[in-house]
Formats: structure tokens, C-alpha cells, sequence
């Protein structure tokens, strides 16, 4: 789970406090008092520094950082492609692919155009149903290889009841708005979101080649086509009981489930060969399978082919001409975060060479950007903060002798990645040429099949990482027990190696300790210490550990972020815990750490009020009410704002590092705060 985005050694601090504070002064609204809005304190300059500009829908702590790291990267990607580089290298890949993204002369020319008809091979478009049914056999399978999303979704990973061996998992999908209340809710703002993605599905159909009637079909086939799919979904909160979206069957009551769904002939397109080795596999969500059997009977050749030629268009758009570019934007930007104008074309190029050969980007990035030194103070870090949490498990009045027992053995376990994997991808059989669209059509394609080649029928290989180096976020694994922290993130404000401990560990300790503790918030506890989804606390700590989380959830739940509209106390819950875990587990190592030599104060702060401003400062920002709705809908995090106002009156050690009082609008009485960590 990702944070967007988790022994007295002081790791961070050669000499303590001769190190700096890290604590900006220009950050800070000294307007507001701490006790009556702790986060415009803490961030109130900050927010006023940094406007919103164009091209951001939200602009924080979290995007100065990608800011940063794109500079680094392009900085890294021009130098590559200014060599004459060696044909297959990885250099070569990186700098064609980025030159070709760049390259808006061709990109709004013939070759891009041929391309793009290639890609949907539609010469014969609605003249009979045999050549749609054609279409059908042929090109969709090809389309679907080449990264185009169907009617449900397929990938391969770690069996959560067999964590040691990979799996076919098969889950809901098939909404391009991926969330099922844009289909279904009724309100002003949800309906003004829909209409708008109506219009983007003619405007886009209609630039792409299709006639008026025809794009208005499209739009009418897609909308009925994805609303039945909403209906059956289940809702993000839903999708986070792994209980109820674990279902494992035999290949062949897969089959005997859903037979209009030619399995076999989708398992052979993504490169299983033979798909008698196919034995159990995991449906998620069986109703919706169930869904999409009905869907393929009762729907006609056309109105599969219209909904799969729109998910072609849609995934297209972004990587052919400027002006499909353009219409894109103006719905997946404006309309849904109201985000008033695109990233320039470098930005977007810089991206799109991540997301299709990060790793390869990856490698150049640690390189330069990343010594050794960082990498082994981080391990440190992370060792202090384990102790930490393993004392705070000890305190616990609601957990048991022997559950604590078994969670100091979950804890033991972690697998800890930090930096950079040890081993990298091996890139050499992708081919990359000159035409953005083909490009990014082979790497998709390369993509599954070095997937399915890697993991169909292998056991889980736990030196695999799910997130770039340069990527500025961190994970923990529930399967694997791990938890990563990339290079990409261990940069100011979230980590600083001029800067004492007290900020570190307010603001990276805070998010290791956030990690952590995903292992052992409402999801990571039902997970063992060898990652198999198995109940491995004794009930009566389950039931209490129940109790104390639902002061969580009203909290959140009571929260209004905008008129009308409230944070889901249950779709947050999780990160809302991995939050007071991290803090309560971080204040707790940073005492350690500075036991035997106490910091001093700085620019009129404690050591205690740095840890809290350091923390309060990782998520400082500015956010457009599109994006807050958006967010509400999308997003397991809180807002920033909530993340600290939402927080810290649930921690003791902030009260008294500010000296809060029941005068103090945000005090909450201490009987009435959560008590997990």
C-alpha cells in the first residue's frame, strides 16, 4: 500500500544539534495558532508560496518532489540522447522513445495517422456483421495485448492464501471512470462529470475518423455497456475486504461459470501456450464475471466492437496527435480535476518514458542522484523504527501476550528495500523505433509477456519491486511482508541529511512508520508473517482492535471537506491508521534516539515541536475542489489537510509539545481519541 501516496541510534544526525532544523520558517502562518488550525500554521507560508499554477489540479509537498526528480531525469535523458548511443542498449531505448514523444512534427503528421489506423483497423467499420465479427476474432485479441483494457482484468501474483506461489487473479474492470458511483450517482457534480465524458467519447470518436451517427452509437454503447458493469461492481471500500475478493476455483469451474467467455483463447493471446497448466485461478468479484458472460450473449457484435474501439481511442489519445492530446485533457484534466491546462510536452514525455521503461530509467537515475551513504543511513533509519514499533506492540492493553508474540515475529520478518532493487530488468529484446504510438504499443506488449514469462506458474520472487527508483512514494506488501522505500523519495522534505533527528524522523520516520504498521492495520492483520491471508490474531484482539478503529472511522467520517460533501471514514480507514501508527511509532524512535543527547531548541521550536512541524509540512498544499470531489471518490488517503488536522488531536505528545488545551478548538478529550498505537 502505497502513501501518496508507513535501538537509540541517531541515523540521521552525525553530532545532532550541529546539524540544521530543516524547518523552513517561510512555511509557517503564525496567524493560526497550533491548537486552533495546526495545518495552516504549519503550512499557511507555504501554501501562500506556492500557488496553484496552471497545470496542477493539487500542488504539494509530494509534487515539488516530482518536480524535482523530472528535472533529474531529463536532465539524465538529454545527456543519453546527445550520445551516439549503441543499437539495443538501454541508453538507445530511453532516447529514441523520448525523442519520438517529442517529435510533435511527426506526431501531427502522416506517419502518426497511419499508425493510429493501423492500431484500430477499422477500414471496414459496421459494413456487416461478419466483418465486425471478424474485427472481434482478430484485431481485439491483438488490441488487448497491446494494453488495451477490456471487459475485466487479468494479471498474475502472489495466491494470498499461498503467498509463496503466483496465481491467475481475474478482477472488475471494464469502466473507463473505474469507479462505479460516476456511472450510478445522481448528485449535481457526479452528473456534470458524466456528461462531460459523453461528450469526450463523440468529440474524441469523431476526431479519430468515426461519422457523427456513428460516434453518437459509440457514446450510446458505451455508456450502456459500462453502467452494467457499475451496477454489479463492488465499491472501492468493498474491494478492501480480501476475505470476500478471494474466490479460488478450478480452471474449469471458471469456465463452466462464465462459458460465452472464450478462455482459452484469452489465456493463448497473453502467452500461455499451454493453457492445460492452468489449474486454480482467483475471481475477485464473481458477480461481475458473471456480468460480463451476460454482456457478451446479449449485446450484438457492433456494440462489443464500439466499446472496444473506445478503449483503444482512450488509451490512444495521448500518444498520437495534439489535438486528440487536447481533447483528452480537457475531460481526464479539466472536467474530472479541474485542472485548467496540460503539462508541457517535456513533462509528459519524461513520464511516458517512466511508465514504459522506469526501470531501465531507473538504473541511470541511482546512479547519479543516489550514493551509497543515503541508502545505508535509510537502513539505519528503518532498523531504529522497527525497534520502536515492537515496544509500542509491548504497551498494548488491547492486544494479548500471545498475538504480541506472533507480531513481534511479523515484525522480525519484514523484507526491507530501500534505494533500488539488486537485480534489474533485462530490457534487451524490447524493441523501440521512431513512432511514439508504436512505442508505446510494444512495450505494453513486451510488458505481458515478460510478465506471464516471470511469474505464470513460478513462485513469488520477493527480490521483485513494484515501484521505480525514482517513483516519490513508498509501499508495503501485504503477500511479501515487505516494505520499500525508493530512492525517489528520500529527498527534503522527506528526508534530509543536513537536517537533525527531529525532523527526519517527523517526516521520513513518520512515513517508514507509516508502512509498518500497514502490517498490522485493519487489512495487513489479516495477513501472516509468511504473507498468506490467514487470521492470525486471537478474536478477542480482533474484536477490541474493532472498537478502537471505529473511533477512527466516525472521526473521518464526520469530516466535512467540502459543503456537503464528507471524507469516507471507511474507504480511509486503513491509511488514517497507518498515519497515527507511523506518528505514534516515530515519536517513539526519535525519543530513543535522542535520549542520551537531547536536541536543542531551534528558531524557537523544541526538538518535540520540529518532529510535529516536519510532519504537518509533508503535507502541505493546494488542491482544487474538482480534485478534493475526485479524491473523495478515488483515493484510500486522506487529504493533507486531514492528515494533519485529522491526526495530531489523536496523539498525546503533540499537546504537550505545543501545550493544547480544552480552550483550543482542535482539543478532543482523551477518553474520546483513538488508542491503537
Amino acid at each position: 500500500m502505497t502513501i501518496a501516496a508507513t535501538a537509540a541510534i541517531t541515523a540521521c544526525s552525525k553530532g545532532g544539534s550541529q546539524l540544521g532544523s530543516g524547518i523552513d520558517l517561510a512555511n509557517l502562518d503564525t496567524t493560526y495558532s497550533p491548537g486552533a488550525d495546526f495545518y495552516m500554521f504549519a503550512t499557511g507560508g507555504w501554501q501562500k508560496n506556492n500557488p496553484l499554477t496552471a497545470e496542477y489540479s493539487r500542488f504539494g509537498s509530494f509534487e515539488v518532489l516530482s518536480e524535482n526528480c523530472n528535472k533529474q531525469l531529463r536532465e539524465i535523458i538529454d545527456s543519453v540522447a546527445a550520445l551516439n548511443n549503441e543499437e539495443g542498449s538501454i541508453e538507445q531505448k530511453i532516447a529514441d522513445f523520448y525523442n519520438a514523444a517529442m517529435d510533435s512534427v511527426s506526431l501531427n503528421g502522416d506517419e502518426a495517422a497511419y499508425a493510429l489506423q493501423a492500431f484500430l483497423a477499422c477500414d471496414g467499420y459496421g459494413s456487416s456483421d461478419e466483418i465486425t465479427k471478424e474485427w472481434l476474432a482478430n484485431e481485439w485479441p491483438r488490441l488487448n495485448r497491446q494494453g488495451v483494457a477490456g471487459l475485466f482484468s487479468i494479471y498474475i501474483g502472489a495466491d494470498e492464501k499461498d503467498a509463496q506461489n503466483n496465481i491467475i487473479s481475474i478482477i472488475q474492470g471494464g469502466m473507463t471512470l473505474r469507479q462505479k458511483e460516476y456511472y450510478l450517482d445522481t448528485d449535481e457534480e457526479t452528473t456534470r462529470v458524466r456528461e462531460a465524458y459523453k461528450g469526450y467519447i463523440e468529440s474524441l470518436a469523431q476526431h479519430m475518423g468515426f461519422a457523427e451517427i456513428d460516434a453518437l452509437q459509440i457514446m450510446t454503447d458505451v455508456m450502456r455497456i459500462e453502467t452494467r458493469i457499475a451496477k454489479v461492481s463492488r465499491s472501492m471500500t468493498e474491494l478492501r475486504n480480501p476475505e470476500t475478493n478471494y474466490n479460488k476455483m478450478t480452471y474449469a469451474e471458471l469456465k463452466a461459470m462464465a462459458p460465452a467467455i472464450e478462455w482459452d483463447a484469452i489465456f493463448k493471446n497473453y502467452f500461455i501456450s499451454d493453457v492445460n497448466a492452468i489449474k486454480d485461478v482467483i475471481v475477485g468479484q464473481p458477480e461481475v464475471i458473471a456480468e460480463v458472460n451476460k454482456i457478451l450473449q446479449q449485446e450484438t457484435p457492433q456494440a462489443l466492437q464500439n466499446y472496444y474501439l473506445w478503449h483503444a481511442m482512450d488509451m490512444a489519445a495521448a500518444y498520437v496527435d495534439d489535438q486528440a492530446r487536447q481533447l483528452s485533457f480537457n475531460f481526464w484534466g479539466k472536467s474530472l480535476s479541474g485542472t485548467p491546462e496540460d503539462r508541457p510536452r517535456w513533462k509528459r514525455a519524461v513520464a511516458s518514458v517512466e511508465d514504459a521503461l522506469g526501470e531501465a530509467l531507473g538504473q541511470l537515475y541511482v546512479a547519479r542522484f543516489f550514493p551509497p551513504e543515503a541508502k545505508e543511513r535509510m537502513q539505519k533509519l528503518i532498523a531504529n523504527l522497527q525497534v520502536a514499533l515492537g515496544e509500542r506492540i509491548d504497551v498494548q492493553d488491547w492486544m494479548s501476550d500471545e498475538t504480541k508474540k506472533v507480531a513481534h515475529e511479523k515484525l522480525d520478518a519484514f523484507y526491507v528495500k530501500v534505494g533500488y532493487p539488486d537485480k534489474w530488468t533485462d530490457f534487451s529484446t524490447l524493441k523501440i523505433g521512431k513512432v511514439y504510438l508504436t512505442n508505446v504499443l510494444n512495450c505494453n506488449e513486451w510488458s505481458l509477456k515478460d510478465a506471464v514469462a516471470k511469474h505464470f506458474n513460478k513462485p513469488v520472487d520477493h527480490d521483485e519491486w513494484f515501484m521505480n527508483p525514482q517513483t516519490v512514494n513508498a509501499y508495503y506488501n501485504p503477500t511479501t511482508n515487505e516494505i520499500c522505500f525508493p530512492a525517489g523519495i528520500l529527498q527534503p522534505p522527506f528526508f534530509d541529511m543536513n537536517a537533525d533527528d527531529a525532523f527526519n524522523y517527523g517526516a521520513i520516520g513518520v512515513v517508514i512508520g507509516h508502512e509498518m504498521t500497514h502490517g498490522f492495520d485493519d487489512q495487513g492483520a489479516k495477513y501472516d508473517k509468511n504473507g498468506n491471508l490467514n487470521q492470525w490474531w486471537k478474536q478477542e484482539d480482533t474484536d477490541r482492535f474493532n472498537e478502537r478503529i471505529q473511533v477512527m472511522r466516525t472521526f473521518h467520517d464526520n469530516i466535512e471537506v467540502l459543503p456537503g460533501l464528507h471524507a469516507n471514514g471507511s474507504f480511509t480507514l486503513g491509511e488514517n491508521m497507518a498515519d497515527h501508527g507511523g506518528l505514534m511509532v516515530a515519536f517513539q524512535a526519535f525519543k530513543n534516539a535522542t535520549e542520551k543527547s537531547p536536541l536543542s531548541a531551534i528558531d524557537g521550536f523544541t526538538p518535540e515541536q520540529r518532529f510535529f512541524l516536519a510532519y504537518a509540512n509533508v503535507w502541505g498544499q493546494n488542491i482544487r475542489d474538482e480534485e478534493i470531489r475526485r479524491r473523495v471518490k478515488s483515493d484510500p488517503h486522506q487529504l493533507g489537510k486531514w492528515r494533519v488536522n485529522g491526526q495530531l488531536p489523536h496523539i498525546d505528545a503533540w499537546y504537550d509539545a505545543f501545550g493544547i488545551t480544552d480552550n483550543d478548538p482542535m482539543f478532543i478529550p482523551k477518553e474520546e481519541r483513538v488508542t491503537i498505537w
